[in-house]
């Protein structure tokens, strides 16, 4: 899919076609949708199984313009039409693959010149753009628009606990993988390309963790020390909560919180290469578990990574544009509302609480936080790229709060404040 001078195969653009039929009904997550068609077609190898994510994830971060070029949702043709006029493949590299009729249809397709308007050019939904372009002038919007249309890198975190950043470089380097040090993180690097790392040693003996930089730096605004009382109130899949462990070198409590079982079951391989041992994974029925007010007014540090529409992160699942609605959003406000009052009182005078999403959307951030300090008098908010800076990460300055984004850092979107509870 990166080299438009490869010779695509019938069965390759078949299969393309046959995986993107099963993941664009859109009910469940592409990633998942695809994992699925994986295992039901075995066959495939290495290399026809990464042509085919490819050309899916190409097709569903360019859904809007390829349907309004191809005036349909038909898969072959959305396939055919990523190839040549996202990838850059040419007409004659496709032809031994091509059903009777379709290269002149290509050729037909290659030489349209319209102009769609800018949220079919940048393949937003009509609600999205006109949200984001409340937020940001036209220019900023068509940057940030490009960027969310592009494949994000595979960074990794350091864990600080078993080795350090330059090692790890070093290790990549003698493996063949050119890496380099991430701009902000000090744990942080980021890959050139995307190997599969599953079974490298760096992995597989908890060194890295692959986690965007992004996310490493809501971490160090936790800045949990050691032996501190800490929760992960939303711990998901756990990478915040192996970085707030490392962080903490193992010492002290920390609570790894969160609804979904499954989630909690995946993590427990990674915990376990960690290397730590006081992360105390929790299954909670909701933030009014008995298992959280018991720890009412105790913890020195708590972390929301609260549950959010992902908009940051459409580089890496661009399915969310096409299954997030402003309903759905609507309804994750009143979640996080909730989530981040509860949070917060367990949290002891004088210490932390950081709300975080990978929401580009204020309704889901700055209202948050505004209707939590309404509620919740007693706390004051923190200048969060301040305190990136007093911990030596060069991080510019976005106001109060800290705000990533993918055109302007190079990482996913995110939004984090820091809330201090007044000393008693």
């Amino acid at each position: 899919m990166r080299d438009g001078s490869i010779i695509a195969k019938p069965f390759q653009i078949r299969a393309a076609a046959e995986a993107l039929s099963e993941v664009l009904p859109l009910g469940r997550p592409a990633d998942v949708a695809i994992r699925a068609w994986f295992r039901a077609n075995p066959e495939l190898g290495p290399r026809e199984r990464a042509f085919v994510a490819d050309t899916v994830f190409a097709v569903l971060r360019h859904l809007r313009r390829l349907e309004t070029l191809i005036d349909g949702r038909q898969p072959r043709r959305l396939v055919l039409a990523a190839l040549t006029r996202i990838a850059g493949f040419n007409i004659r590299t496709l032809e031994s693959a091509l059903a009777p009729g379709e290269a002149e249809w290509l050729g037909e397709l290659k030489m349209r010149t319209d102009q769609p308007d800018e949220a079919v050019q940048l393949s937003l939904p009509d609600w999205l753009y006109q949200r984001l372009a409340a937020l940001m002038p036209a220019d900023a919007l068509a940057d940030l628009g490009r960027s969310l249309l592009a494949s994000a890198p595979m960074d990794l975190r350091t864990n600080a606990l078993l080795t350090r950043r330059e090692e790890v470089l070093a290790t990549l380097h003698a493996s063949g993988i050119e890496a380099t040090a991430t701009p902000y993180s000090p744990l942080g690097i980021r890959l050139r390309d995307k190997p599969a790392l599953e079974r490298h040693a760096l992995i597989t003996g908890g060194h890295v963790e692959v986690q965007d930089e992004g996310s490493q730096l809501i971490a160090f605004l936790v800045d949990p020390k050691r032996g501190e009382m800490v929760a992960d109130f939303c711990a998901g899949a756990g990478g915040k909560t192996l970085a707030l462990g490392a962080m903490m070198r193992s010492e002290g409590r920390l609570y790894a919180f969160d609804t979904s079982d499954r989630r909690l079951t995946n993590f427990k391989p990674r915990l376990k290469r960690s290397g730590l041992s006081n992360v105390h994974p929790q299954l909670i029925d909701s933030e009014h578990d008995i298992r959280v007010k018991r720890l009412d007014a105790k913890l020195d540090r708590v972390l929301v990574d609260a549950p959010c529409s992902g908009i940051g992160t459409l580089r890496r699942n661009p399915d969310l544009k096409w299954r997030m609605s402003p309903a759905a959003v609507a309804e994750l406000t009143l979640k996080q509302r909730s989530i981040l009052l509860a949070a917060g009182r367990l949290v002891k005078p004088g210490g932390r609480l950081v709300y975080a999403t990978c929401s580009l959307l204020p309704e889901e951030n700055e209202a948050v936080v505004d209707a939590f300090m309404e509620a919740r008098p007693g706390w004051r908010l923190l200048d969060a790229p301040a305190l990136l800076r007093a911990s030596d990460i060069p991080f510019p300055d976005t106001g109060p709060y800290l705000r990533l984004m993918p055109h302007l850092h190079a990482t996913d979107g995110f939004f984090a404040a820091v809330l201090e509870r007044n000393p008693a």
